[in-house]
């Protein structure tokens, strides 16, 4: 960790300043709950759930990238998902990270990061958070969702994950906390020198 300031939302911010800061403090939580480990402990299960640390970070670049490339501006998904069998393998980011080393799943997830804020940024541009998304999966038949709700939806899976990444992460090294003291090494900081 650096000593610089903490990434939280703004206190009194407008409608996308609060979303997108709440978003950025999820992802700031989560790589301080998942940062700095090695391979054997991303690897690593609790209790009786087949979940990782490694497999929640692949997930979460996944989701990334699916929502806010390939669901919000309809571009189909890069290397490594365009490579996947999904119809055999649909927990592909979940199983595969095993394979991988910390350095590529870091790596992955801070790509992602990076790219879903520059489409966040291309969306908020063409329709600002009413921007409707333009695709959906196979036999979906609803409304396509607004850049409002997969925002929202984005803060919601990170919580969701950062609450397993906790329970993980403290029961590797003792590590306790709501929000990381300062910006973790692994969190590409927007619009820092790291963004890539």
């Amino acid at each position: 960790m650096t000593e610089q300031e903490v990434v939280e939302p703004p206190v009194a911010g407008d409608e996308v300043a609060t979303l997108l800061g709440s978003l950025e403090r999820q992802r700031a939580t989560f790589a301080w709950k998942v940062g700095g480990l090695p391979a054997d402990e991303l690897r690593r299960t609790v209790a009786a759930s087949s979940m990782t640390l490694g497999g929640m970070v692949k997930h979460l670049a996944f989701a990334e990238e699916l929502w806010f490339g390939t669901r919000l501006l309809g571009r189909p998904p890069g290397a490594p998902w365009d490579e996947v069998d999904w119809g055999t393998e649909p927990e592909w980011p979940w199983t595969s990270a095993a394979q991988d080393s910390p350095e590529e799943i870091y790596a992955l997830w801070r790509r992602a990061v990076v790219r879903a804020r520059e489409d966040v940024a291309t969306a908020l541009a063409d329709g600002g958070l009413d921007r409707r998304s333009v695709w959906a999966p196979p036999g979906y038949t609803g409304e396509l969702p607004t850049l409002r709700r997969i925002l929202v939806d984005l803060v919601e899976e990170y919580a969701r994950h950062t609450g397993h990444a906790d329970l993980y992460r403290e029961a590797i090294d003792g590590l306790v906390g709501e929000d990381a003291p300062a910006v973790p090494n692994l969190y590409p900081r927007p619009g820092g020198s790291d963004d890539g």
